[in-house]
């Protein structure tokens, strides 16, 4: 079956403030994040794509936008299954006041079980974005036979979703899952089974460096959905 790129969107303006974004309309990337979406095409200059498919917000097409440019025939599509979770009433609050609500805790370690008040479950969130992949694989390889790949351009917790059901990992456990802005993780499905063949790859290891206090500049850089660290 066909290799699926999945690539997070590039930083925001809500990973940089430490809001919990959700679906809130008018979210950009900010220069990091454009920094990042313009390298992507030279990051997968290697890598034919059969299609690209993107989550509606903008945040996921300004990510592509370096891309689609670079390959002017490269044909996308929108998807919505795989927009961000609906945070419902938890969308545009900072994610230090959210820590404090008893439902983080649920969240955090009973994922299968959290559902965001005036907004979805993570079960149904997983549900649908799973049910998505599956049917562009068959789609994919249908028109473009069994090696294609293809790019999904998606949002933190869909990829830990989606990397969680193909490594069999309950979705209780998805939080152990961290994938950084404009990662790309890959994942190959055959009839048997899948293989995770990159995770939250950026090419950059300053991640792996001492972090500031929370309150200092880079506290809330990585914010990524309601299981950020």
């Amino acid at each position: 079956m066909a290799t699926l790129i999945l690539v997070r969107h590039g930083r925001s303006t809500a990973n940089t403030s430490g809001v919990l974004a959700g679906r809130t309309p008018g979210i950009a990337l900010d220069d990091r994040g454009a920094a990042q979406a313009a390298a992507l095409p030279g990051r997968l200059a290697d890598v034919p794509l059969a299609a690209a498919v993107t989550s509606p917000l903008q945040r996921c097409r300004e990510t592509l936008r370096p891309l689609l440019d670079a390959r002017p025939g490269l044909p996308l599509h929108v998807e919505d299954r795989i927009n961000e979770c609906d945070y419902g009433d938890w969308s545009g609050r900072k994610l230090a006041e959210l820590g404090d609500e008893p439902l983080m805790e649920v969240v955090q370690r009973h994922a299968s079980a959290a559902a965001f008040p005036g907004g979805e479950s993570m079960r149904a969130m997983q549900n649908r974005a799973v049910e998505a992949v599956r049917e562009w694989n068959t789609r994919v390889e249908a028109e473009h036979g069994e090696d294609a790949t293809y790019l999904m351009c998606s949002h933190g917790d869909i990829v830990k979703a989606i990397v969680a059901d193909a490594l069999g990992l309950h979705l209780d456990l998805f939080q152990r899952i961290h994938v950084d802005p404009c990662s790309v993780t890959a994942i190959r499905y055959t009839r048997l089974r899948p293989f995770l063949l990159r995770l939250g790859d950026t090419g950059d290891f300053a991640g792996f460096a001492p972090r500031e206090h929370p309150g200092g500049s880079g506290a809330a850089e990585v914010g990524g959905g309601a299981g950020a660290p």
